[in-house]
């Protein structure tokens, strides 16, 4: 009795670091959490399954504004967000003192100015209101672009203005910052509004009848969407094989057929 018990101690002697390395295995497969808008999800959920053979599991996370991705960044609620472009997160790092930083390019969305009521500029009259979002950056690029249209003049100096920093309103249009979410929504009463690509398309605006469009070349840089982290994740080995299965030819393919032409594959784009 005392030979088996002393050969059942060894034995279990030998097995522990075997169970110790196994678990330790698996608990090492960290999930990665993938902060998106809604929208997304249909150019993520290929991506997700693609890694997902490859060892690389995901979650996507979903939000409804663009004041939830980066907080819950710099609060490691999750790893990394992919909702914002470079101008809106330095502007955001500035604002809340964070630091979080850029590590691929996604896609470049240019603003559209849409209506309900009008079919084309020249229909917008005195006093009409025309709604944008309310965020700093696209706020500044909505006015800009209405300062393209010939609606409105802003102030040169100003990078990016706000209803403030406009210096001829000819028309004395309303222009009413509202929450971006709610852009579309506000069509049902405003004459026109400017409207991000994501919420675009879920409330499924006709990009071909916009009334202007933001135009596309070097000025364009600065809003090209990206994948984001915290600055010390930026070399992270994971996130640059996200990175990779995301700037694929199968993902152009799928962006286009999602967004139905609205957004641009950037992580190669040529703009002059």
């Amino acid at each position: 009795m005392k030979t088996s018990f002393k050969r059942f101690a060894w034995l279990v002697l030998l097995l522990i670091p075997l169970l110790i390395v196994s678990g330790c295995g698996k608990s090492s497969q960290k999930t990665i959490k993938v902060g998106i808008m809604g929208s997304d999800e249909k150019i993520w959920t290929p991506i997700k399954a693609k890694l997902a053979k490859e060892g690389v599991k995901i979650k996507l996370v979903s939000f409804t504004d663009y004041n939830q991705p980066n907080a819950a960044l710099t609060s490691h609620e999750i790893d990394l967000n992919s909702f914002q472009n470079r101008y809106f997160m330095n502007t955001w790092n500035k604002a809340h003192k964070t630091h979080i930083v850029a590590f691929a390019d996604t896609y470049l969305a240019p603003l559209r100015l849409y209506s309900k009521k009008v079919t084309k500029l020249s229909q917008i009259k005195r006093g009409d209101q025309i709604t944008i979002p309310n965020d700093a950056t696209n706020e500044g690029r909505a006015l800009h672009l209405l300062a393209s249209a010939g609606l409105i003049k802003v102030d040169s100096k100003v990078g990016l203005p706000t209803p403030k920093d406009i210096t001829a309103n000819k028309l004395q249009l309303k222009i009413t910052p509202v929450d971006a979410a709610q852009t579309p929504r506000s069509l049902s009463d405003a004459t026109a509004a400017v409207v991000n690509n994501e919420f675009a398309a879920s409330a499924k605006l006709d990009a071909k009848k916009a009334l202007f469009k933001e135009a596309v070349n070097q000025d364009s840089r600065p809003y090209i969407n990206i994948l984001a982290t915290n600055k010390a994740d930026k070399n992270n080995a994971t996130f640059k094989k996200i990175a990779k299965a995301y700037q694929t030819e199968a993902n152009k393919k799928n962006i286009a057929k999602v967004y139905d032409g609205l957004s641009i594959p950037a992580w190669n784009l040529n703009l002059k």
